[in-house]
């Protein structure tokens, strides 16, 4: 049982979590991710990035968006409440050397899991430039989080409402269109993003990184479910990634894959935001 320390709503429907899990603190590393479990015996497994960890504390931070019906109840747990299971540290972690200039971008909730891998950057003694995109100014997250390790910082928004009116790619073509281009591109976020900032550097063979989040049941290689193709080959998420070659990843094959269940997953949202407007009239019905 690992208890709920910390919990703070970033946007409408992102939530940050600080929960105990001293294990996992002490040996995740940057780009690697957890598997939840909010129910032993029925719940879904979904995979979340650990955002941050405290290993004398014995706590790590995850970031999620309610999609479905478990990050639905995971974000109805307030602190003192407990997660039943969190399995981790999963995948393997970023490569971190001295690469020279790295340009990190983010885009939406996939800001949170860029963050450790920007502090591992930096630590390692790299210029860190960071862009940082999303629909709107309420959907832009860990901006002061990310302030204090860029050497640059670039926020655009795709209606102007907060920086740049532009999508990360142009900010992105811009940085591989200087003298010197940058060494390194890590880009995590939307599939559609991610491939398009791929599709940016390639002209410039800027080498790009992209951590993928694929449909995941176990997280240990077993269920085949997060199978994508990179360079022509067959390749499981959770144990030859989560990251990969962007210039090499079949993205069209992959987003195919993700929409498999996307009717259901937007059912499942549509009746937990029906049971919970429920829950909430009940509430105030008893207290009147």
């Amino acid at each position: 049982m690992n208890k709920i320390i910390k919990k703070i709503q970033l946007s409408a429907e992102v939530f940050e979590m600080e929960v105990e899990a001293p294990l996992i603190a002490q040996n995740r590393k940057a780009g690697q991710f957890i598997i939840v479990q909010i129910d032993s015996e029925w719940g879904e497994r979904i995979p979340l990035t650990i955002a941050d960890a405290d290993p004398k504390a014995g706590t790590i931070t995850m970031v999620f968006q309610t999609v479905g019906a478990s990050t639905h109840r995971l974000a109805a747990k307030n602190v003192g409440d407990y997660v039943e299971n969190i399995l981790g540290p999963l995948g393997n972690p970023t490569h971190i050397e001295k690469f020279g200039t790295v340009v990190c971008v983010g885009g939406g909730i996939g800001v949170a899991p860029l963050h450790p891998i920007a502090q591992a950057m930096k630590a390692a003694g790299n210029k860190v430039i960071i862009i940082i995109g999303a629909r709107n100014k309420d959907l832009v997250i860990f901006e002061d989080r990310m302030r204090k390790i860029a050497d640059e910082l670039v926020i655009v928004t795709d209606d102007g409402s907060y920086g740049r009116k532009a999508l990360v790619t142009e900010p992105l073509k811009e940085y591989c269109s200087q003298d010197p281009k940058p060494d390194l591109a890590v880009a995590i976020g939307p599939p559609i993003m991610m491939k398009f900032c791929a599709e940016t550097t390639r002209p410039f063979q800027v080498p790009t990184v992209v951590s993928l989040n694929t449909i995941m049941i176990d997280g240990t290689g077993m269920c085949g479910g997060c199978r994508v193709s990179v360079g022509g080959q067959t390749k499981f998420v959770c144990v030859d990634g989560p990251e990969f070659d962007g210039h090499q990843v079949d993205f069209d094959n992959m987003m195919t894959r993700l929409r498999a269940y996307k009717e259901k997953e937007e059912e499942d949202h549509h009746v937990c935001h029906l049971e919970l407007q429920i829950e909430t009239m009940e509430a105030q019905g008893g207290r009147r």
